[in-house]
């Protein structure tokens, strides 16, 4: 503007002016001359801009990766995945679930069309295989996870039966062949199920033991389960886990703790700007005051159950209870020891964390259980269930147990398997639950709540944005998804979410003509995001940076080589 002159302006005057001006108009007045340019990157004034754009608070500093202010608002500007490339329209209902591939390269789709579709990933996204499973009398397919390996698929379905049935069934499919090499039964359905090893995977069981009591058995399963040897077991019960009030276990998930010090760690529990941690007492009582005391019953507690069922057993006693009031206190005389009492120092490197919904309230699940799984557990062959038991205990009892006070929805696992995220809507405020069956209404809008599985605390504040607006009797799962810098989730509200991890912020909203049940980044390639709804379509997204690098021209030859070309045809 000046060049070849004195300055008309100092470049401190050109700096507040550009404080006053937007991130695209600071962009284009860097184009001017040299100077404005100069100005254009000073970093106080990316500073400035970003917190003011994304509205960040004050006190978070900035990632600890980032090289610049610039460079960091263009990276979250320009590598979140919010624009649509392809939408697939192969599903004929409702689609509930995505999963992809350790290699990115494929990735399975589950839906009210009762297939599992296997699609390959590339530039363009091409279907594979469809899996119909009505010939085995499913209703529909509702999770896919695949193996470590990327070699086996597991596919989790629902049974058709009467509306209030809860029978599911695991399959296994091979993706050398696409066959199907073995189904497992798996009761309730919504435990869904999940890989243990390469070769193995979890499934669950429901035993009624009362009108509101129940045990939930988890099973280690064989994914080859035709092997010739009468002397090979394939499969072997792992834990057997007490349900109060009822509650069950289910979505269950293997957090890997050998994984916990990856560099992908962006969470701190003790950085600036984080939200006061909440710490939870994990054994069997609680810290604080006005907690529920039929939670974890103390001495004196138990002892008056004690001698409540001594009285109702010699016929001494009448009490004035309901014959399900009277389950309930017989159910927590027994489950005492539904939890083990902290182990502070312990650790669990090298170990493996089974992660599940569960209750002890009410039947919506409110807790997460967190029990270790032992290195000779990792296999169906050796010893079984009730090893680790005490010789009067009938029920495992839980390593940890994580009240979120509300209806949980959705979790996820961060790719370094430290961190939980959890899709939860909140109880009101002070709620008791006096009747199992009639658990407290929730929140419209859901909380994404952050665990770290380390230290087993709250760490940062929840995330907010997305919204479900289904009761609690109507509520399902809505499926989240974490990669190394961003958390996504679907809604209710016809909206896929994007948030950043380590601002907590939200970035993108991605559209959709209906609910919007599952998210997915590629392993790879988090600039990729799929996203599947019950407008029947799966839409994949990509980072506007990516679409760039794909839509460029490729360059031309130069003119003597197309000559050279034409001369030889």
């Amino acid at each position: 503007m000046d060049e070849g002159g004195p300055p008309l302006l100092p470049d401190s005057l050109i700096y507040h002016i550009f404080l006053s001006l937007g991130p695209a108009d600071v962009l284009a007045a860097g184009l001017v001359c040299r100077r404005w340019r100069a100005v254009s990157r000073d970093e106080l004034l990316w500073r400035e801009q970003f917190y003011r754009y994304y509205r960040v608070a004050r006190d978070v500093p900035r990632h600890p990766a980032a090289t610049s202010w610039y460079e960091e608002f263009r990276r979250l500007y320009d590598t979140v995945p919010c624009v649509e490339v392809q939408t697939l329209t192969e599903h004929t209902d409702q689609v509930l679930h995505l999963s992809f591939s350790h290699s990115g390269y494929q990735f399975a789709s589950c839906s009210k069309d009762c297939t599992v579709k296997i699609w390959s990933n590339d530039l363009t996204i091409s279907l594979l295989h469809s899996a119909d499973m009505r010939p085995y009398n499913w209703s529909y397919t509702q999770f896919s996870q695949f193996n470590q390996d990327d070699s086996l698929l597991l596919a989790s379905g629902v049974f058709l039966g009467p509306h209030n049935s809860s029978s599911g069934e695991i399959a296994v499919i091979s993706l050398d062949s696409f066959t199907l090499l073995s189904r497992v039964r798996n009761k309730p359905y919504d435990v869904f199920g999940c890989w243990l090893t390469d070769t193995s995977l979890i499934s669950g069981n429901l035993h009624r033991i009362g009108d509101i009591t129940s045990c939930s058995v988890l099973w280690l399963n064989n994914a080859f389960q035709d092997v010739e040897s009468e002397n090979v077991n394939v499969v072997k019960r792992l834990f057997k886990i007490q349900n109060l009030n009822a509650s069950t276990i289910r979505t269950v998930m293997v957090a890997d703790c050998s994984r916990f010090d990856s560099p992908d760690l962006l969470l701190d529990a003790d950085a600036p700007g984080a939200a006061p941690s909440r710490v939870f007492d994990l054994g069997s009582g609680r810290d604080g005051e006005g907690e529920d005391e039929a939670a974890s019953p103390g001495p004196a507690r138990t002892k008056g159950l004690r001698r409540l069922l001594d009285g109702l057993l010699e016929g001494q006693a009448q009490p004035q209870l309901s014959e399900r009031a009277l389950e309930t206190k017989v159910a927590k005389l027994l489950a005492q020891g539904r939890t083990k009492p902290p182990e502070r120092s312990s650790t669990f490197v090298g170990n493996k964390l089974l992660i599940f919904t569960t209750g002890c309230l009410t039947y919506s699940p409110h807790q997460i259980g967190v029990k270790q799984i032992q290195p000779h557990q990792m296999t169906t062959a050796g010893p079984v269930l009730g090893e680790g038991r005490g010789p009067d205990a009938f029920f495992d009892a839980l390593d940890h147990v994580i009240d979120v006070h509300g209806h949980i929805i959705g979790m996820g696992l961060s790719p370094d398997n430290r961190y939980l995220y959890v899709n939860s809507r909140a109880w009101p405020s002070g709620s008791v639950v006096a009747d199992p069956m009639q658990p407290p209404p929730i929140a419209e809008e859901i909380d994404l709540l952050v665990f770290d599985l380390k230290t087993m605390r709250e760490v940062k504040r929840a995330l907010r944005a997305h919204r479900a607006y289904t009761p609690n009797d109507e509520c399902f799962f809505i499926f989240l998804d974490v990669s190394r810098d961003f958390v996504a989730s679907g809604a209710e509200d016809r909206h896929g979410y994007i948030w950043d991890r380590h601002y907590n912020i939200c970035l993108a909203k991605l559209r959709h003509q209906d609910v919007v049940n599952s998210v997915v980044f590629s392993p790879q390639e988090q600039e990729l995001l799929l996203t599947a709804s019950d407008d029947a379509t799966i839409k994949a997204w990509r980072s506007p940076r990516t679409v760039r690098a794909h839509q460029a021209p490729r360059p031309r030859p130069r003119p003597f080589f197309t000559w050279f070309a034409s001369q030889r045809r």
